[in-house]
């Protein structure tokens, strides 16, 4: 599954998701996890719902999504496109954060993140016949 991450570096989880001018973005599964990208927020007008909305849209395929902080219209918004806001609240690693995420990954998951995990499996309902 896919794992956006707000990150200055690469190295820490240290930034607010509306601050994030970019998101480095991991394929993460039980054994084996692998850095993807860094996507670009780029400009999307002044309001921040155009700029909540840029950061959703270019995250639209990640699962889930690591961050220091988040507000709750940005984190409803997520939400709303299945994405799983994981909030931090202090800086921490990221090598680290994806280390216990496989080891939940290898045991029995939380019924939301199974969720997540299938998010790219998941048809639309307008696939099917």
């Amino acid at each position: 599954m896919k794992i956006a991450f707000t990150t200055k570096t690469g190295e820490m989880i240290d930034m607010h998701f509306g601050q994030a001018d970019s998101f480095h973005v991991w394929e993460v599964g039980p054994e084996d996890a692998h850095y993807l990208e860094t996507v670009s927020v780029g400009e999307h007008g002044s309001d921040e719902e155009d700029r909540i909305s840029a950061r959703a849209n270019i995250l639209s395929d990640c699962a889930v999504v690591y961050t220091m902080q988040i507000g709750g219209p940005a984190a409803a918004k997520l939400i709303a496109r299945k994405i799983h806001p994981m909030k931090t609240n202090v800086e921490v690693g990221l090598r680290e954060s994806i280390e216990r995420m496989q080891e939940v990954l290898r045991g029995n998951p939380p019924p939301w993140l199974r969720k997540a995990m299938n998010k790219a499996d998941a048809g639309s309902f307008m696939d099917e016949d």
